[in-house]
């Protein structure tokens, strides 16, 4: 056995001497993937920030309804442009000045027919406790007239109301309003419209050329309108705080997850919709730098 290794020792030894000894050099450079942001992904992150703001002004417009590029009775309008006829729902509560239900009140309730151009009309009695239900209304705007006869006069109280489409899932639209109706001293100090003041038969409290611009409309969709400005607002800023992270952390998949927020913002005219869809994609053009790996 001691012969056979030093036969291999052997073996090797020559193997070394017969072959040279070669030495070769590389330019190939170990890397590293670089953990801060590329300037594309920068400026997408900026371009985001800005594509937030605008988001968080549309919050802001929803979120006051008196004010600012679209309110309350605009936005319902233009749903109920869309929604079918004969679903919408007219209901509440007509009470006195004293607060006093008004039973057998007519509520009569028109409005303009688009397909045919002519006016159609529903009408109901209140019960005794004031309340009226009406159904199969088309929603949009309308005039409701309340009649009450008392004291040899029919008096009649109109208003423009604003009918509210089917929301969501919801097959009906519903609007509730209440009504103060007011007393026949005001309508006896309201203009008649017969020549004979002495002997006016129907006496008019007309409301509806003041309420052009803001047609009476159920409280809760006014409310739920406002709300969805405080969801805007808290979205974009949810989608900044990202944008931040994402320069922070150089995370593409951050500031990807900033976009898709920033994209349910809405904005004005669509705005943000449209800026935060650019920058979705944006972020699949963002190359990822390389450093090499150093001994430091």
């Amino acid at each position: 056995m001691a012969e056979d290794a030093g036969d291999a020792s052997t073996y090797l030894d020559e193997v070394v001497d017969e072959t040279p000894l070669l030495f070769a050099t590389s330019e190939a450079v170990l890397t590293v993937e670089d953990p801060r942001m590329h300037p594309v992904g920068k400026a997408t992150a900026i371009f985001l920030l800005f594509t937030c703001m605008l988001g968080f002004l549309n919050g802001l417009d929803y979120a006051s309804p008196n004010d600012g590029l679209v309110r309350p009775d605009e936005f319902v309008y233009r749903l109920a442009q869309t929604a079918p006829d004969n679903t919408a729902t007219f209901r509440g509560i007509v009470n006195d000045e004293a607060g006093q239900p008004l039973a057998n009140a007519t509520v009569y309730v028109s409005w303009l027919d688009d397909a045919t151009q002519l006016w159609v009309a529903e009408e109901t009695l209140t019960d005794e406790t004031g309340a009226y239900l009406l159904e199969a209304l088309d929603p949009g705007l309308v005039r409701v007239d309340l009649i009450v006869s008392r004291e040899g006069h029919r008096d009649v109280f109109a208003n423009r109301v604003l009918l509210s489409p089917p929301a969501l899932i919801e097959p009906i639209g519903f609007t509730t309003l209440d009504f103060v109706f007011p007393s026949s001293e005001r309508f006896a100090a309201a203009p008649c419209e017969s020549a004979n003041d002495s002997d006016c038969e129907i006496r008019t409290i007309d409301r509806t050329s003041s309420q052009m611009d803001h047609p009476l409309m159920d409280p809760s969709a006014a409310t739920g309108y406002i709300l969805v400005g405080f969801a805007f607002m808290g979205v974009s800023l949810i989608s900044a705080g990202f944008a931040v992270w994402a320069l922070k952390s150089g995370s593409v998949l951050v500031l990807r997850t900033a976009t898709v927020l920033a994209f349910f913002t809405m904005g004005h005219y669509y705005s943000a919709c449209v800026f935060g869809l650019m920058a979705f994609l944006l972020t699949f053009a963002i190359p990822r730098r390389q450093v090499p790996l150093t001994g430091e």
